[in-house]
């Protein structure tokens, strides 16, 4: 009886992730459908953080998300990335390892080819929103501290 408890817990906690995830997708999914013109299809250039000095932080909601689209395509740990560029960012492809579920500032990036940044007033609410999503965290991290945090968490 005594095995019970902790698969008890285990069900309990990879329900709430399960929850986590809709919360966020529906977050991704609002922001899909508000009137902003994007074209960030194949567009890298936001990907290399060394060049463009910008990382994108993630809130624990965003970071679990990443995490389990990750673990998703076979890998268990983030990539190593000697040049800079988001871990994310196959090197052999060229491809966002996770673009379904990236998180929301590679979706509300600055590169003007795709659309430029969207402004801090167009997204707030959303922003509050994922904020609130699996609160534990005091603060969003930098992406690839976020996803490792979230990956032990999720293992």
């Amino acid at each position: 009886m005594g095995g019970q408890i902790p698969s008890v817990r285990r069900r309990q906690q990879k329900e709430e992730l399960r929850e986590i995830a809709r919360e966020v997708r529906a977050v991704y999914d609002e922001l899909a459908h508000r009137p902003v013109t994007r074209a960030c299809e194949l567009r890298t250039e936001c990907c290399h953080f060394k060049l463009t000095g910008r990382t994108p932080f993630l809130t624990k909601g965003e970071a679990l998300v990443a995490a389990r689209a990750l673990k998703a395509t076979g890998r268990k740990a983030l990539p190593d990335r000697a040049d800079g560029a988001c871990p994310l960012l196959a090197e052999e492809t060229g491809r966002c390892l996770i673009y379904n579920d990236r998180p929301f500032g590679c979706r509300t990036h600055f590169c003007k080819a795709a659309g430029g940044p969207y402004h801090r007033s167009e997204v707030a609410d959303l922003i509050h929103t994922l904020e609130k999503i699996g609160a534990e965290w005091k603060e969003a991290r930098p992406l690839a501290a976020a996803v490792e945090l979230a990956l032990e968490e999720i293992s």
